[in-house]
């Protein structure tokens, strides 16, 4: 009973940190100079992982086998992963990335807590094609590429924001030039926009937030990328171990297949010089949506060779 209950006491000390946490960052929007939200955040995510991994080390001990067995499982590996990516972003200065990595981990820590998997938090017994050395290897893999693929979509969907909104404030201000009872107030504008304090006070800092979104946003996908191709790969050796076959088209292998390629045209993409950027970050944030579908959508239908990671939304 003693590791059900730390199990119980983790999960729930995890989630609080991290709601805690997206509160206070909440709070800072409305009301500036508070608190400090960056450092706070920090310490509040670093002691999420370390719950999260005490809580993954205790299932282990206590279901006798590595916590990725089914989807509740595979959600809290997910919690821990966006953790781990916000640990590492913590270390490079990104609070770009530490925004999105302490959103996504709320989301599925919350998610792996709802009633709604209540059914399946209890742990059971492996099913035979699971008994093998290859779980922690394949699915360690295809989550931590789902978590970092997740994060560097994210990050292009904001590059997108904020270019279309650097563009469209651009285009907004041109109409405002052709404005014959707005001149004085253009020339006025165009006299303050020439004092260099100006561009390096809020041009400058649109410019290089647009250049470290592009920058961490290739970074991060290109190692997810790197996960999934392993996970894909190791996923096959393990299937013709299985089931006799490196591929059978299952529906949760055509799903990751439509997601390495995807993420293949993004990164073939982002070798071209004259591809623009902004068309690179739609591919990935269309990626976001396949991620999912391959991952939770899948699930959903409960059908194939992958059906142990199914769920039902409602008990019998």
């Amino acid at each position: 009973m003693i590791f059900p209950t730390l199990e119980h006491i983790l999960t729930h000390i995890s989630f609080s940190i991290v709601s805690i946490v997206i509160s206070i960052r909440l709070i800072n929007l409305l009301v500036t100079e508070l608190i400090k939200p960056y450092e706070l955040s920090e310490k509040g995510i670093i002691t999420t992982f370390l719950c999260l991994t005490g809580l993954l080390v205790t299932r282990w001990i206590y279901s006798s086998h590595f916590p990725l067995s089914d989807l509740y499982e595979s959600l809290i590996f997910l919690s821990w992963s966006f953790s781990l990516i916000h640990i590492v972003a913590y270390f490079k200065k990104n609070k770009n990335l530490s925004a999105i990595t302490a959103s996504s981990t709320i989301f599925t820590q919350g998610f792996a807590t709802s009633s709604i998997l209540s059914e399946i938090q209890n742990p059971a017994r492996l099913v035979p094609a699971l008994q093998s050395e290859w779980l922690i290897m394949h699915v360690s893999m295809m989550i931590l590429s789902y978590a970092a693929l997740l994060c560097g979509s994210l990050l292009s969907a904001a590059l997108l924001v904020f270019t279309f909104r650097n563009k469209s404030n651009k285009f907004f201000q041109l109409m405002e030039s052709f404005s014959f009872d707005e001149i004085h107030y253009s020339y006025e504008r165009s006299t303050i926009s020439r004092n260099p304090y100006f561009f390096s006070g809020k041009n400058y800092y649109k410019t290089q937030l647009i250049q470290q979104l592009n920058f961490w946003s290739y970074r991060v996908i290109s190692l997810g990328f790197l996960f999934l191709t392993i996970g894909i790969l190791s996923g096959a050796v393990w299937a013709n171990e299985a089931w006799g076959s490196y591929w059978s088209w299952d529906p949760k292998e055509t799903w990751a297949f439509i997601t390495w390629m995807i993420f293949a045209i993004y990164l073939h993409t982002r070798t071209k010089n004259n591809f623009p950027g902004e068309n690179s970050a739609l591919v990935a944030a269309l990626g976001f949506l396949i991620i999912w579908i391959c991952y939770f959508g899948v699930n959903l239908l409960g059908i194939g060779l992958h059906s142990y990671g199914s769920f039902t939304l409602m008990s019998s």
